[in-house]
């Protein structure tokens, strides 16, 4: 049995947690910073990065305490290097590496995207069930990235990953963010979309399809950004975003809940919403689903009779209940299943980190001190 401690600190949330045999959480312990930053309607960097400073150390000390045991009883340290914010990474990696020389303990490098996905696989251990099926079309979806990739076996531990689609522009979370923030909603923008579509009428306010020229299996959210904003300038929905944005600034909360804001919002308003969430997730499902199928040329997956034999959805924004629900009723259609880590292991957390970091804990793929932090990293 071996436990290892993972620190998670790539953009807003700082996190830490004990993971045995890369399946079972014996502590996870996530400090948000939403407060700090609802302010601004978006993660600022150099705040991002100062709060990481100060929750570091406690954060790790809180997910050993949970854990009932010292830094001498984990095996090995496992952090995130990338991709993220770099001075928020900067802070999570120099604590590990400081851990690591101090406890002696090897010290694990894990990309945030191997994270994301090897939360798919921790949520199927914890509950005790087997690992999906390989190879498997996986979509990480959040405020930071929106990719598809072909995951499937790489030796006696390990897993490779073929990067099949990204976006061109906004990934979808960050849509979601800067949409909520047009309409003021307040942020994260995700949640309270997600909880506000089904009060709307999505026919009643058509953005059209996202077309694309090369690759499709790329994603664009940038054009159906600026669709809600002319829908909302023409519709003169800007006075009530103005009031919903000054209400949230004098709530004693620091902002509206989900139903205050359907309350203070017009029906046109909710019918723009509905629409933006429709468009956005029929994106998604259907690029998602196009991966895979095997019969695709070009970029698209191995060609030679290897079909996906899985779905995996994984990242903030796979915690979208319209997501799940269109996704998993599609690819069943396509005799798929779909698997998804619970809700809170699909925003940032250092559980994954924990248990991505197990099989090069196997194959003592260990860091040395020179492990760098990268804005931009590659699994």
């Amino acid at each position: 049995m071996a436990r290892i401690l993972g620190i998670e600190s790539s953009c807003d949330e700082t996190a830490a947690a004990i993971v045995e045999d890369g399946r079972t959480i014996v502590s996870n312990v996530v400090l948000s910073q939403v407060p700090v930053h609802r302010l601004y309607g978006g993660v600022v960097p150099e705040l991002a990065s100062r709060e990481h400073l100060r929750a570091v150390v406690p954060i790790v000390r809180q997910a050993l305490e949970q854990a009932g045991m010292p830094l001498a009883g984990i095996d090995a340290i496992a952090v995130t290097h990338g991709p993220g914010l770099v001075g928020a990474l900067l802070v999570g990696l120099t604590y590990a590496k400081a851990l690591a020389m101090a406890a002696e303990k090897p010290l694990i490098g894990v990309n945030h995207i191997e994270g994301h996905l090897h939360a798919v696989l921790l949520e199927e251990r914890r509950q005790g069930r087997p690992d999906p099926p390989l190879p498997a079309v996986a979509l990480v979806v959040s405020g930071g990235h929106t990719q598809l990739y072909w995951v499937e076996r790489a030796g006696e531990f390990g897993y490779s990953y073929r990067r099949l689609g990204q976006t061109r522009d906004d990934a979808a979370g960050e849509a979601y963010d800067k949409v909520a923030k047009l309409l003021g909603l307040g942020y994260p923008g995700g949640p309270v979309i997600d909880r506000l579509a089904g009060s709307g009428d999505a026919e009643a306010a058509l953005l059209g399809r996202i077309r694309l020229k090369g690759n499709q299996l790329d994603f664009s959210f940038s054009g159906i950004k600026t669709a809600v904003l002319r829908q909302a300038q023409a519709a003169g929905l800007e006075t009530g975003a103005a009031a919903r944005r000054a209400a949230a600034a004098a709530h004693p909360a620091g902002g509206l809940t989900w139903e205050e804001c359907r309350d203070r919002c017009e029906p046109a308003t909710l019918n723009l919403i509905a629409a933006f969430q429709n468009a956005v997730v029929g994106d998604l499902v259907e690029r998602t689903l196009a991966a895979a199928d095997a019969t695709l040329e070009g970029e698209g997956p191995p060609p030679a009779g290897e079909a996906a034999q899985s779905i995996w959805v994984t990242g903030g924004v796979a915690a979208n209940r319209a997501l799940r629900q269109r996704l998993t009723a599609a690819a069943a259609r396509q005799g798929l299943t779909v698997f998804a880590p619970a809700p809170g292991l699909c925003t940032d957390n250092a559980a994954m980190i924990a248990t991505a970091a197990w099989p090069k804990f196997q194959a003592h793929a260990w860091a040395d001190s020179g492990l760098r932090a990268f804005a931009q990293l590659a699994v």
